[in-house]
Order: C-alpha cells, then structure tokens, then sequence
C-alpha cells in the first residue's frame, strides 16, 4: 500500500477546490421556487406573527385558506397577493 503526504498547500487547494463548487451550486441554483401551498406553522414564519394572528387573518378574511381534513393550507401567491394591496405607501 502505497503512503501518500500531504502538504498544508495540497489540503488549501482542496479547500479552494470545495468552495468554488460549493459556490457554483448556489449560483446555479438559487433559491428553488417556493411551494404554491402553505402550512399555516410556515406562514406564520414567514410573516412574523403569531397563531392568534394568524388566525383573526383567516376570520376576517383578510387572508384566503383552504381547508382539507384538519389542514389548512396558504396560496403562496395569495399572500404576496394580500401583501402587496394592504402595503402602505409612505
């Protein structure tokens, strides 16, 4: 069995090496499209608010849901829909 040394310079142009793919995956492939449904756990991530919050938007009817079985599900699309008429300009 062959032994093989290793230098400081061969292990940084390992490194080199691994982040300049790892930097050509990101850029080839950004951010994958967001998923057209929603659970209400993610949208709550995603605007910061809290179960309560969430919930009055539903009642309301500021914010449009689906509900299958016990699960209600967002139209992504609708809640950049309901974002963009609600925002104030200043």
């Amino acid at each position: 069995m062959a032994t093989t040394i290793l230098t400081t310079d061969d292990l940084y142009d390992f490194k080199m090496q691994l982040f300049g793919e790892l930097k050509k995956l990101l850029t080839e492939n950004p951010q994958s499209t967001p998923k057209k449904y929603l659970k209400s756990a993610e949208v709550m991530d995603m605007l910061q608010i809290s179960p309560g919050t969430l919930q009055n938007l539903r009642i309301n009817g500021t914010l449009p849901y689906t509900k299958i079985g016990g699960i209600i599900l967002y139209e992504y699309e609708e809640i950049l829909k309901v974002l963009k008429e609600n925002r104030v300009a200043s």
